[in-house]
């Protein structure tokens, strides 16, 4: 079963649960498929739903950011649940410590010697971190590996 299944399969349990936030989220993810199929003609691969999911998931990281800089809690915990639901949908990424060994090794082949290396080391990793890893964390890891 394509993730796209998945993704209806998981409404449809949602439905009879009653589980109204992840009902909600996950139709956010349809209508999201479904607007980029209408819009470009195509029958989205799971890889370009990843692509969605991903994009849906930085938004909500945005999202929560701001609201909470606002102070409106209560709406970036509606964020927050919705991430939460996102984020199954994510393979899963690489931990803290095989990232961190990753950026050593770029870190060590780039040859780079402080900050302003940042984007040879950045050219170096990022086609080797799989769909979902954090690049913000990859990000912050290279640049306490220069700062050092």
């Amino acid at each position: 079963m394509g993730l796209k299944e998945q993704i209806t399969e998981d409404m449809k349990t949602a439905m009879r649960a009653k589980d109204a936030g992840r009902l909600g989220t996950v139709r956010l993810i349809i209508a999201e498929i479904k607007r980029k199929e209408v819009d470009e003609r195509i029958d989205v691969s799971d890889e370009q739903t990843l692509a969605i999911i991903e994009k849906m998931i930085k938004q909500r990281k945005d999202s929560i950011t701001q609201f909470e800089a606002g102070g409106r809690a209560d709406l970036a915990d509606i964020e927050k649940a919705e991430l939460v639901v996102l984020t199954a949908y994510m393979p899963a990424g690489l931990s803290e410590e095989e990232i961190g060994a990753a950026v050593a090794e770029a870190v060590t082949a780039s040859g780079a010697a402080g900050p302003r290396d940042m984007g040879k080391v950045m050219a170096l990793i990022k086609p080797k971190m799989p769909k979902g890893t954090d690049m913000g964390l990859v990000s912050s890891l290279i640049k306490k590996a220069l700062a050092a």
